[in-house]
């Protein structure tokens, strides 16, 4: 059983087609640090910069990533790493913060030993759990990148090291700037950053993390060996990566496709679904072409292949995935520009206000200047800069994901406000993905329960999904099946047997012919059904025609709805599938698509959100399908549905976990509320410091006599973080639909 035989050779010129597929190579202008190594290691932030081993961006600071990632590979390295600095040092940062607010009031220490704890405290999370971001902090000194990471390190260092020239030489500060028996120190203040700043490190870790997963999951299905037949005859297992171009191959039933190739014997059904999208097994005879990684649901068949290693589709839609992953820039260019002039600004501000002091103020002036110094860089340590979209993205992510909507980053929320055109996929996506009976039309002297109970009744002995539906159907409808006393496949193409002392025949055109079987009376009806986008069964009983089978895949309850709404928005609404340009229009007319392309490959779909990038566009792909990635991957957003694939999920930007369409409104809902919420964040922390850095340097002195020392620095710092973190946390009461 299978669709007409004209789709299967449709099918098959369409895999052939596949091959065409040539991935650009890289952009030749990527800064190459160095080359020679197997693995060429990449920024996420920069993909420009390459080199052959590990290490962090010389721009950024990040640390590089695999450009693709081994499937063997165990878990993030920095992540485990940033693991064990975070978990093994908060007990210590919780411990000096207690001790640095309460400790005086409680009378636990006298004031000196107090301060040697908090220095015997502070001394692992600054040196051992801060290490990595000083050293970034200093590499971005040398490649002359200011960053983040320049103003965090400074800001720490500054204040430990303020902090223990306070605690080994306290008689060099004047009387002023005793308190509470000793003189005051921020070691506090230095672990509490190194804490933040690690929590931060490691919800962004885990979130680019998923990068390499869709890869993983391509990667990981490709079968690991091949059964390969010798010039004798004899057969063995080889290694994948041991078959060449040329090789007779086995494929038996249950078993992957392990290279693309033709088939040179047999025939059997194969599930291309995972690479094509299209729902219906299809029928692979002598002469046609096979896929990799598509698995052969029953019949046994001997393959030539043609196309090894890097040179097969999946090979290359892993390419196409890794290349459009890399390419989408990131969210966080423009802040890493603005965060470079805010930290030369932060830095000179200090530098001046050293001086200012030192030359100009009150004795002892240079004290001075280096307590106001030291203010203005802890006051200016972007803790609320660094809060600012983390918390907002914290809390958008979790409310999103009690709406079914998964986020995957906060590029995807920070895009999905601004998309206006929607390309969609048509199986799994606008569909349910699976084949279900659809209706049955009876010839004269037949009826359609007794066409249905037959065809039904013969096809318990298959196991095509296509006859599962069918029987499926027919007790649904509590009709009463007959065993088969005969039952043989009839090559894919349909199935024989008898039922109750009749021959039965169940197929496509082609095994009517075979059997000299009129369809001529049903001919037209067939033909509706199939611009209708079903598969069509013939059934003949004794030789004669007794009525049609079509088996569709239904279009999802929640389709129109969503539909409707996405056009009320405003949004462009573009059906791109693999499926047959009849059935796409057919589906298109039904939901109001008017525009529809058919037939397309994973390149072509690639293709087309690029052509719409090119013109403007932002773009937002939605698919469920492993021939979706490449182009989910490259779109502004990349919408998978939750019931499709891994690889799906794992290249888009936005995962539907209910595969319900009506979740792109609640997604774009929740992206303009969150975006908004960023930037009340954001407008907060830069006022914040607009305000707070002067005040530290001391500008108001001259007038009032004020100076806002490192402990009021340290504090406003955190009213500073917890004001962002009480506006993000409104983002929890928002109403999404």
């Amino acid at each position: 059983m299978n669709t007409s035989h004209d789709h299967t050779a449709h099918t098959a010129k369409a895999g052939h087609h596949h091959h065409a597929a040539v991935v650009a190579p890289e952009t030749q202008s990527a800064t190459v640090l160095k080359s020679g190594g197997d693995t060429i290691y990449t920024c996420p932030m920069h993909p420009e910069i390459r080199q052959d081993h590990p290490g962090n961006c010389p721009k950024c600071g990040m640390t590089l990533e695999p450009l693709l990632p081994e499937l063997e590979e165990d878990g993030n390295p920095e992540l485990r790493d940033f693991q064990h600095r975070f978990w093994w040092t908060l007990p210590l940062t919780i411990a000096v913060t207690i001790l640095a607010m309460f400790g005086h009031k409680l009378h636990w220490f006298d004031a000196r030993t107090q301060t040697w704890i908090e220095l015997a405290l502070t001394l692992p999370i600054v040196l051992w759990a801060g290490w990595p971001f000083f050293l970034r902090g200093w590499q971005s000194v040398v490649h002359r990148s200011p960053n983040m990471w320049t103003l965090i390190s400074l800001g720490t260092g500054a204040a430990f090291i303020y902090s223990l020239v306070a605690t080994l030489t306290p008689q060099v500060f004047p009387d002023s700037f005793v308190s509470m028996g000793r003189v005051a120190v921020y070691f506090e203040a230095a672990a509490v950053i190194i804490s933040l700043t690690l929590l931060g490190q490691l919800l962004e870790l885990k979130a680019r993390s998923q990068t390499s997963a869709a890869i993983k999951s391509l990667l990981g299905l490709a079968p690991k060996t091949a059964r390969r037949i010798r010039d004798d005859g004899t057969e063995e297992d080889v290694p994948l990566t041991h078959v060449h171009v040329g090789d007779q191959l086995r494929v038996r039933p249950g078993e992957k496709v392990p290279v693309d190739g033709t088939v040179t014997e047999g025939s059997s059904a194969v599930d291309e679904s995972m690479l094509t999208g299209e729902p219906v097994p299809v029928t692979k005879r002598v002469g046609d072409k096979v896929i990799g990684a598509t698995l052969n649901i029953y019949g046994a068949l001997v393959m030539r292949s043609e196309r090894v290693g890097s040179e097969t589709m999946l090979s290359q839609i892993v390419q196409m995935v890794a290349q459009a992953q890399r390419s989408k820039a990131p969210m966080q260019r423009m802040a890493d520009v603005v965060a470079g002039y805010f930290v030369i600004a932060v830095v000179c501000i200090a530098v001046l206000t050293f001086f200012s002091w030192g030359f100009f103020g009150p004795e002892p002036r240079w004290v001075f200047g280096l307590i106001n110094a030291v203010a203005v860089l802890i006051i200016a340590c972007p803790c609320a800069l660094g809060l600012a979209t983390p918390m907002s993205i914290m809390v958008a992510t979790g409310r999103g994901a009690t709406q079914g909507v998964l986020f995957r980053d906060a590029a995807a929320i920070e895009h999905m406000r601004k998309i206006d055109t929607l390309i969609i996929d048509k199986t799994g996506t606008l569909t349910e993905g699976r084949p279900a009976f659809d209706r049955t039309v009876a010839a004269p002297g037949f009826t359609e329960s007794e066409v249905l109970r037959l065809a039904a009744s013969l096809d318990q002995g298959s196991e095509h999904p296509l006859a599962d539906a069918i029987v499926q159907a027919a007790r649904e409808r509590g009709l009463a099946l007959d065993k088969p006393d005969q039952f043989e496949s009839g090559s894919g193409i349909g199935v024989r047997g008898i039922v109750a002392g009749r021959s039965l025949v169940l197929g496509n055109t082609t095994l009517m012919l075979q059997q000299n079987v009129s369809i001529d009376v049903l001919l037209p009806q067939a033909e509706n059904l199939r611009a209708e986008g079903a598969s069509v069964m013939h059934l003949a009983v004794d030789g004669k025609l007794a009525g049609l089978l079509a088996v569709s895949d239904p279009i999802k309850a929640s389709t129109p709805e969503a539909l409707s709404a996405l056009k009320a928005a405003g949004l462009r609404i573009i059906m791109a599938t693999g499926d047959g340009l009849t059935t796409a229009k057919a589906v298109g007319a039904r939901l109001g698509i008017d525009e529809v392309h058919g037939e397309v490959k994973p390149a072509d779909k690639l293709q087309l959100v690029e052509k719409l990038q090119r013109e403007g566009r932002i773009v937002a792909m939605a698919g469920d399908g492993i021939n979706d990635a490449p182009a989910l991957a490259k779109a502004d957003v990349g919408v998978a549905m939750g019931t499709g694939t891994d690889v799906a999920m794992n290249s888009a930007q936005v995962t539907l976990i209910k595969g319900d369409l009506r979740g792109i409104a609640v997604a774009r809902t929740l992206s303009e509320a969150t975006v908004g919420n960023m930037k009340q964040n954001l407008a907060f922390a830069f006022l914040y410091n607009a305000l707070g850095i002067p005040i530290a340097a001391g500008a108001l002195y001259p007038l009032t006599g004020w100076l806002l020392s490192p402990m009021i620095a340290a504090l406003a710092m955190s009213f500073s973080s917890a004001s962002v973190i009480g506006n993000a946390l409104r983002l929890k009461g928002r109403k999404l639909r």
